[in-house]
């Protein structure tokens, strides 16, 4: 055998060697590309059934209590059953397998952050929220806070395009998504009632949320009662609140949406031409004087943001927490000398006949449990002061989650699974 010829044969011999391994090559990337396409096609399919989940934990969650918030809200499974079913995957009805109670695919329950787990709970009553810290109602199972919504894909499983080769004919998905309702903390245009903020320390002791304490917002040129403070509502950037910023917002509260987490403008002291503003939307509201002796009688319930306050002092921006219900129980003008209007009547409490005026205030001081806030003494009758109670009753959810607890659960839920 020529040279030549010994060339020849040795290179036909590896173009067949070549030949096989661009063979295998090709299986093997054939086979990679298969499992990628039936990759692909699972997540887009798992994606579209985690979607079906996400809208009906969010739709039961907007109505896991009713209207007003005194009960959890039955209605809120189906809501969730509904708005999970109208979704499609690959135009196909996602499976939900609920029967009409609290159980199965669509659960009502509590979720606790601590533990990341959801607690299945059929009670439909709510939990007191006052003197409750954050940690012991995540803690606890009976704090109906959440929506459990599971989609399926199990009847009509996903299709496999090419992992049949390898004896997989399709696949069964699910998908689980849980919405928390949590605290008031980012609040809608409106859903606060006046540029006024109070000061988180003053009504949340020890880590829980007080309403049994009365307080007064100021006492003129003493400090060591300012428990609140004037806001503009100002976000981004926060804009130090002044008089002007102030007066327009007096009986409108909050024009546009304020968020949990950002300061916002504050001041500290009096501003006089907002407070007699606010004084005379006081006195001249007739639902409040039910007897028309030209003073008020009955609780002014508004709706007011919470604010951080180092050190008891209402800074020229202040950190957002949440949202408080409070009741104004005596506002004063310039009186503190004359005690001329010294309440007679607020409520179910009234001024023992004889009493004099100092004697008035001290049983209504007493009555209401109206406090100091860093002496814990009897408030004073001062100049120009606002006196509130933080409300215990049962709040109309309002804002999105994300605040802290002071007693107003809200309205727009947020995914936490």
């Amino acid at each position: 055998m020529d040279l030549l010829t010994h060339i020849y044969l040795k290179l036909k011999q590896e173009d067949g060697v070549t030949a096989i391994t661009i063979v295998l090559l090709l299986a093997i990337l054939f086979g990679f590309s298969a499992l990628a396409l039936d990759i692909a096609h699972i997540c887009l399919v798992r994606n579209e059934l985690q979607n079906a989940a996400d809208a009906g934990a969010l739709a039961g969650a907007r109505f896991l209590y009713n209207d007003d918030g005194s009960s959890v809200n039955t209605s809120s499974n189906q809501i969730a059953y509904e708005a999970a079913i109208s979704n499609k995957s690959e135009d196909i009805p996602v499976e939900v397998h609920w029967s009409g109670d609290n159980s199965g695919d669509v659960e009502r329950g509590h979720w606790s952050f601590s533990s990341g787990c959801f607690t299945p709970n059929s009670s439909t009553e709510p939990v007191e929220l006052w003197g409750k810290s954050l940690m012991e109602l995540d803690e606890d199972p009976n704090f109906i806070n959440a929506v459990r919504v599971k989609t399926r894909r199990q009847n009509t499983p996903a299709a496999s395009f090419f992992a049949g080769i390898f004896g997989f004919q399709n696949f069964s998905l699910s998908a689980e998504a849980v919405a928390y309702i949590g605290f008031a903390g980012s609040l809608a245009p409106f859903e606060v009632n006046e540029p006024i903020a109070i000061c988180k320390e003053a009504i949340h002791i020890n880590g829980r949320y007080r309403c049994d304490v009365g307080r007064m917002i100021n006492s003129g040129s003493n400090p060591g009662h300012q428990t609140g403070g004037w806001t503009n509502f100002t976000q981004d950037p926060c804009e130090t609140a002044s008089a002007i910023s102030i007066r327009p917002l007096v009986g409108k509260g909050n024009p546009v949406m304020i968020e949990i987490g950002k300061e916002m403008g504050t001041t500290g002291g009096m501003v006089e031409t907002a407070y007699d503003l606010l004084l005379q939307r006081w006195l001249n509201d007739l639902n409040l004087d039910t007897d028309g002796d030209g003073f008020p009688d009955r609780f002014w319930q508004i709706t007011l943001p919470v604010i951080e306050c180092a050190g008891n002092n209402v800074s020229p921006c202040s950190n957002l927490v949440g949202a408080v219900n409070v009741n104004i129980v005596w506002i004063t003008r310039t009186d503190k000398n004359q005690m001329r209007e010294v309440p007679k009547k607020m409520e179910n409490w009234s001024c023992p006949s004889g009493y004099t005026p100092e004697q008035c205030w001290e049983s209504f001081v007493n009555h209401f449990q109206l406090k100091d806030v860093q002496s814990g003494t009897p408030v004073p009758y001062e100049d120009k002061t606002i006196y509130f109670l933080p409300d215990c009753s049962i709040h109309k959810p309002i804002g999105h989650s994300g605040g802290e607890n002071f007693g107003i659960l809200s309205k727009v839920p947020v995914l936490v699974k």
